[in-house]
């Protein structure tokens, strides 16, 4: 492999850039999706951590890799990774694969958008508002925003800071000296990310009572 040519750049060469995504999009749907839905294939190719930096060679080089090696990566991080939509995979969270879903993951993640603007992100803004709709109208609002959260932790934390404001609104601007010594009231099966979040708000772990 050491004297594998360097990959070129690909700007400007959409002939070199359509064969390096047609042969990464094949490596994809072959060992991620087909082999790695499939019951009669391991959910992970299990190794210790000093095992697999072996076999990964994860050390940040100055110099570029050639084409091969990067395709030969890509099947190396799909094989040792965990094939969480295999059907013997099992997650409180997530599981399965559904190719509609893995499909607007690709357009997403291929214009490289943002939301925070309609400028630069016109369509998903609009889908993200039809969502909301959606959601909110499944409690029963007629009105009101939404955000999508990316994990519960961040998302017990805005409730957190939600909760706070709706009773002192004052402590946007002024901050916490302006309010009173304040208690967060939870259970013992309560999320981690409560007392976290009571930390990270400036509340102080000991504000939270079981």
């Amino acid at each position: 492999m050491a004297d594998s040519k360097p990959l070129r750049t690909l700007d400007g060469d959409p002939v070199a850039v359509e064969a390096l995504l047609q042969d990464v999009f094949g490596i994809v749907v072959d060992e991620a999706i087909l082999k790695g839905t499939s019951a009669s294939e391991k959910v992970c190719e299990w190794k210790e951590p000093e095992e697999l930096k072996q076999l990964l060679d994860l050390e940040l080089q100055s110099q570029g890799e050639s084409r091969e090696q990067i395709l030969e990566r890509c099947r190396t991080v799909i094989h040792y990774s965990v094939k969480t939509g295999h059907p013997r995979f099992f997650n409180q969270l997530f599981s399965g694969l559904d190719p509609h879903a893995l499909a607007g993951r690709i357009i997403t993640e291929s214009l490289n958008t943002s939301q925070y603007t309609y400028e630069i992100a016109p369509v998903f803004v609009l889908m993200e508002e039809e969502v909301l709709k959606k959601l909110r109208a499944l409690v029963g609002w007629n009105s009101g925003d939404g955000v999508f959260c990316p994990g519960g932790s961040i998302s017990n934390m805005y409730a957190m800071n939600l909760a706070r404001f709706q009773r002192y609104p004052d402590c946007k601007q002024r901050g916490l000296r302006a309010l009173p010594p304040l208690a967060l009231f939870t259970s013992k099966e309560c999320h981690y990310s409560i007392t976290k979040g009571a930390a990270f708000l400036g509340l102080g772990t000991d504000s939270v009572r079981v």
